[in-house]
């Protein structure tokens, strides 16, 4: 029986940037199972994350919010449990919620609002990774970042990530058999997060084999020299380490090979999951959403990974099917991450007319403003390694306006200039637009102090990290619960092994009746 509400199902990227899929029409990477989503639901074409880092982005699509007001500046930053994110008003609504994978949650709370979670993280959850703005002369990641994801790009028969991946898969397929068996007549939300196509570059024979290497196609942005960048992307080649290697065109064309196949394996992925919902009959109730927590540059403009307001980096793919969604659209409305909060309430409410406890800075998908509207804009930030200030980013109509500190200021028309190559923010004939795009920035941040709050947070969790090294270090890594006494055939559950058996299959087919009564004796 279908449920009364429409189920979510939500599938999550790390790192696929929206610059090398067909649905954004630059089919790079063959994605044949989102672009049937695609096809059957509306692709948000201009849609970002709003921090191009994975903690932060993913704090605001969880909140509805930027990530500077929960306090999540940096992959470090702790995300607190009294934040309220979309599973805490899903579950308000009466949804069960479930998370399966990757979240990147930093602190004791590793749950943030979901019943459930069925694997383990595949990132730290402690403050190892907090940047450090004091440390001026060498801007380096804390999280060691560097080049060899690209020189060392290629073929593998098995790696960290498809590690990784492959359980959350399998967790996640058996979930959603499990949903269309269980007894729970709730709505569910299933977040299911992976790791790939996030760097290392490295994929298997059969991904790579999906693609002619002589035919991978060069950056449509050849490398720009250190001494001609903006300050801020010279400070990032710094904090990747970018000195130290000059990168040959194999190199450059190995590692594009394989973050394309990196792609096509997280498109399998994904269809093997809408597979399983079409196998279960719950595909027509339930809404699927493709995203991903930020970007990638692979090799653009000479630059690598995240960290920066380039389109690679900070445009995101967010496409959504399900009952409410066009099949066929294309939205060009300007969206983020944070629109996702309120989307999910609007289909777990079926109004748009909510109420949040918390102010939030998302807004619904089904009730955006129109092309030339005030409203029509969207704000993204960045406050971690490779600045010394908090970057404060705005794209409103077709420009985007980037402001970093003491660094000149930014202006793009992305209509007119896609690759982001022409700075108009010197040019007299923009000054209007530049002013009007920077009140817009003044308007949502205090720029004094939200540098002070993040200086503070980043001194504070240094000075932790470091204390808790001595003696024993407390682990706030999620350890998934496994009750083996509730699994498949136990006495304590039913001591039936038949009625056991019957009830886990799928479709469920009542018990036949004897067709004749049992002899009591035979001799008789």
């Amino acid at each position: 029986m279908m449920n009364k509400k429409p189920n979510i199902l939500i599938i999550q990227a790390d790192q696929l940037t929206a610059q090398c899929m067909g649905a954004y029409g630059k089919p790079l990477a063959k994605t044949p199972n989102i672009d049937e989503i695609a096809a059957k639901g509306t692709v948000f074409n201009n849609s970002y994350c709003n921090s191009p880092v994975c903690g932060p982005s993913r704090a605001s699509m969880m909140t509805g919010r930027l990530p500077s007001k929960v306090g999540v500046y940096d992959n470090a930053g702790e995300f607190l449990s009294s934040e309220p994110t979309f599973p805490h008003y899903l579950r308000a609504l009466g949804y069960q919620t479930t998370l399966c994978g990757k979240m990147h949650f930093v602190g004791p709370d590793q749950l943030h609002g979901f019943e459930r979670r069925l694997t383990t993280d595949i990132y730290p959850s402690d403050y190892g990774w907090t940047a450090d703005w004091s440390q001026i002369e060498e801007q380096y990641s804390p999280s060691r970042m560097s080049l060899h994801s690209v020189v060392e790009a290629g073929k593998c028969e098995r790696s960290l990530q498809i590690d990784y991946d492959e359980h959350v898969f399998n967790m996640a397929r058996q979930e959603i058999f499990d949903l269309a068996r269980s007894t729970d007549n709730r709505s569910f939300m299933l977040h299911v997060s992976f790791t790939h196509p996030h760097n290392p570059f490295v994929t298997t024979q059969e991904f790579w084999d999906l693609y002619d290497h002589s035919k991978i196609p060069a950056p449509e942005v050849p490398f720009i020299p250190y001494e001609k960048r903006d300050p801020w992307s010279q400070r990032y080649f710094m904090t990747i380490r970018q000195d130290e290697f000059d990168i040959t065109n194999e190199q450059l064309k190995n590692a594009r090979h394989a973050y394309f196949a990196m792609t096509s394996y997280f498109d399998s992925l994904v269809g093997g999951l809408i597979s399983a919902l079409k196998q279960t009959s719950q595909s027509q109730n339930t809404y699927i959403f493709i995203i991903s927590d930020h970007g990638e540059m692979i090799g653009e403009r000479g630059m690598w990974y995240k960290f920066n307001p380039f389109e690679g980096s900070v445009r995101v793919p967010m496409i959504a099917a399900g009952p409410e969604f066009k099949s066929g659209r294309v939205e060009t409305a300007l969206t983020s991450l944070a629109d996702l909060l309120p989307t999910l309430v609007s289909i777990a409410s079926e109004t748009d007319d909510n109420e949040f406890i918390t102010p939030i800075d998302g807004k619904s998908l089904f009730n955006l403003p129109g092309k030339s509207s005030d409203k029509n804009i969207v704000f993204f930030e960045y406050c971690g390694e490779g600045v010394n200030a908090p970057a404060l980013m705005c794209r409103q109509s077709q420009f985007k306006y980037v402001s970093c500190g003491e660094d000149p200021e930014m202006l793009f028309d992305l209509e007119k200039d896609p690759n982001e190559l022409n700075n108009l923010a010197l040019q007299t004939a923009y000054s209007d637009i530049l002013l009007r795009m920077r009140k817009q920035v003044d308007k949502q941040w205090n720029k004094s102090e939200l540098t002070a709050n993040v200086f503070a947070s980043q001194q504070k969790r240094l000075f932790v990290q470091e204390a808790m090294k001595n003696g024993t270090f407390p682990s706030w890594d999620y350890t998934p619960l496994f009750d083996a006494s509730r699994s498949y055939v136990r006495g304590a559950i039913d001591p039936n092994t038949t009625a056991t058996k019957a009830r886990k299959r799928f479709p469920f087919v009542p018990t036949t009746e004897p067709e004749k009564p049992r002899i009591k004796n035979k001799t008789e």
